[in-house]
Order: C-alpha cells, then sequence, then structure tokens
C-alpha cells in the first residue's frame, strides 16, 4: 500500500455472493443514517435490536430514532455485556425476543454492538422462523474488521468457543467509524490485532504499510477508515472464495487457535484477556511454531512480535495476568478446537509475513512440546 491520501470520508465494500451479495457501509454519522440504510436494501418493517448493557446508553436510541423515522417498527432487547453472554441461555432469550416482536422473514434482527452480540444475534436470525434478514451494525474495532462479515456466528459451550453456530450472512453491514472513538484503548488494540492479521495471512504490503501509519490509524481520520476497509475487502474476498470454510478460508484463523485455547484457560474473563489479545499472542506463537518447524525464518516471528507490542498488544503468554493451566490442558483446547485425524491437528502456520497456508499434519506431541517450551 501507498502513503495515505486525501479519501472520502466513506467506504463501500461489496460481498459478492449472488443474490445474497451484501454491502459493507464504512464512515462516520452510519448509526444516523441507519433506517434509511435499512429501507432501501430490505422489503420488512419490523426490526428487533439486540445489544448489550455498555452499547445501549450510547447508541440504541439514535439506532431506534433513525429506524422509525424510516417507518421501520423497532424493539430492542439489552443483554449483559462480555463472552459469556455468548451462550444457551442467552440465545434462548434473543430468540424469544425476535418471536415476541413477531419479526417475520423479511423483517430483521439487527446486531448493535461488538463481536459477541454479532455472534449471538446472527445465530437467533439464522434459526428463527428458519432465517430471517440480518443487519450489522458493529461497535468494535474488531467487529467492523472481523466478525461482522462473513456469516459466521455462533455461542460458546463448555467445549469451547463458537462450536454451535449456523452459517448466516448478514444483509448489510454498517460500520460507523465515528462510535470507534469512545473505545478504550484496550479495545482499540484488541481489534487491531484482528487489521494486522489480514496483513500476516497474504498482504504484506498491508503488514509493511500499517508497521509505518499504525499511530494515524490509531488517531482516526482517513488512515482509519483505510485500514478498515482494506481489512473488510481482504475479509470479502476470502469469504466469496470459500463461503463455508471448506478450504482458503481457514487462513482467517491464524493465530486463533492458540488464541482461543488462552481464552478457555482464562474462562473468558475480559479482565485478564479479551479475544483480540489472544489473538495477538496467537499469531506470535504461530509465526514461532512456524520457525520451530523449521518452515519461517525466526526474523520474521520477531519481526510480528515488534509490531503488536509497539501497539500495545500482549504477545507472550506470560502477559497474561495469573496463572495459567498446564500446556496439557491447553492443549486439550486446542484439540477441541480443530479437527483431529490420526493424532495430526489442522493449524494456519506461515513461510513468511503474507505466506500463511493451511497445515494438516501437524503432530500433537510437536505443539504440545512447543506449549511447554512457551508456558510462563
Amino acid at each position: 500500500m501507498n502513503a495515505i491520501t486525501p479519501a472520502s470520508s466513506e467506504r463501500l465494500v461489496r460481498v459478492p455472493l449472488g443474490e445474497r451479495a451484501y454491502d459493507i457501509l464504512i464512515g462516520p454519522g452510519l448509526i444516523a443514517r441507519a433506517g434509511r440504510e435499512i429501507a432501501a436494501r430490505l422489503k420488512g418493517r419490523k426490526a428487533a435490536v439486540i445489544t448489550d448493557e455498555n452499547v445501549a446508553p450510547h447508541y440504541l436510541d439514535a439506532l431506534v430514532a433513525s429506524l422509525e423515522a424510516a417507518g421501520i417498527q423497532a424493539s430492542s432487547l439489552v443483554l449483559p455485556a462480555g463472552e459469556k453472554t455468548k451462550s444457551f441461555e442467552h440465545l434462548i432469550t434473543v430468540c424469544d425476543a425476535v418471536l415476541t416482536a413477531r419479526v417475520e422473514r423479511n423483517d430483521a434482527v439487527i446486531a448493535l454492538g461488538g463481536g459477541v452480540i454479532g455472534d449471538l444475534s446472527g445465530f437467533a436470525a439464522g434459526i428463527v422462523r428458519r432465517g430471517v434478514r440480518f443487519v450489522q451494525v458493529p461497535t468494535s474495532l474488531l467487529s467492523q474488521v472481523d466478525s461482522s462479515v462473513g456469516g459466521k456466528t455462533g455461542i460458546n459451550t463448555r467445549h469451547g468457543k463458537n462450536l454451535i453456530g449456523v452459517f448466516h450472512q448478514p444483509d448489510l453491514v454498517l460500520a460507523d467509524t465515528d462510535v470507534l472513538n469512545s473505545l478504550s484503548e484496550r479495545e482499540f488494540r484488541a481489534g487491531y490485532a484482528e487489521v494486522a492479521k489480514y496483513g500476516l495471512i497474504d498482504k504484506p504490503d498491508f503488514f509493511a504499510w500499517l508497521e509505518a501509519n499504525w499511530r494515524q490509524v490509531f488517531a482516526g481520520g482517513a488512515a482509519r477508515i483505510e485500514a478498515i476497509a482494506a481489512s473488510c475487502q481482504a475479509k470479502s474476498d476470502v469469504v466469496v472464495a470459500d463461503e463455508r470454510e471448506n478450504g482458503p478460508r481457514a487462513l482467517l484463523n491464524l493465530g486463533h487457535t492458540f488464541g482461543h485455547a488462552l481464552e478457555a484457560a482464562t474462562a473468558y474473563d475480559s479482565r485478564r484477556l479479551v479475544h483480540g489479545e489472544g489473538v495477538a499472542i496467537g499469531m506470535v506463537l504461530a509465526h514461532e511454531f512456524s520457525a520451530r518447524l523449521n518452515l519461517a525464518s525466526p526474523d520474521d516471528a520477531k519481526r510480528v512480535e515488534a509490531h503488536l507490542k509497539a501497539v500495545g498488544l500482549p504477545t507472550r503468554m506470560g502477559d497474561i495476568p495469573g496463572a495459567l493451566p498446564p500446556a496439557e490442558t491447553l492443549m486439550d483446547a486446542i484439540a477441541q478446537d480443530k479437527k483431529v485425524k490420526s493424532g495430526k491437528l489442522t493449524f494456519i502456520l506461515t513461510r513468511g509475513i503474507g505466506q500463511s497456508f493451511v497445515a494438516d499434519d501437524v503432530p500433537s506431541s510437536e505443539v504440545l512440546s512447543f506449549l511447554k517450551e512457551k508456558h510462563p
């Protein structure tokens, strides 16, 4: 990528999935326009807005007012904030609220929140009446660049993260960049890990651009919109090529196998670790593990760690507050997270910056030995 140049205050990324194609709008002020944008694309005139107790005080009233001004009858449900909301219990609550609101197939469930609300609401939208329309209004950087795009929905169980869900594509994504100004530094950094991931998968020029411009991305303005648009375009390209993760879409899990295990190890306690932080540590581990297997240079892992550390992200298991369970317990979580065949695991490994690939023959013994080495 080149140096930042003055650009439009709004970007549009199209996800071309035939009859299920949809737009991702990126820019300021989109919540105030949400009703108009939704009414222009959907036939239904009812909506159930699902949000959480952190987001609702800031944006729920504005979104409902925008919907009603566009002739869309809106109801709302406010859930507890946090990863533990992605549960069977809250799925039932959301489904009941959607049915109580008499939302029909052409009407919409609208997710107003971060990845937790988007994943949970999307799952409900995918199963209520065997599928109703779905709109994402992501309010975190992580959800704007990752979880709101691509149609993967789900909940967590005691067996692991995102193990129960459906593929249910949204009909529209409205990424209002103004809402990111209210995020804490920690939340923004956590979302940035997913931005960096796109460069590390197969866009080395984008990763280099981030190394040079991350301060402007954090500051806001044109650089932030450019980074979000580039991330959404990267994810759209992968989703279109492999919607249901039968092949190359698995590359989007770079860092996630280790990261999910660490999240499970901390019982999804956001005081200790949030998803993007787990991904940051996981991406460093993935590059270090690749170097251990002589697939990539150790210098690549050092470069990844240096950049993520520079922006303030944790990069080591020892950076997580509190004690972690033994490596064997982490290994159990990894084995649950990915398919195991004849004692071998599927991992996203790399041959260098922007050279990730799917490896489906990684020996469990190698992973366990590596985890023991890296365990604090």
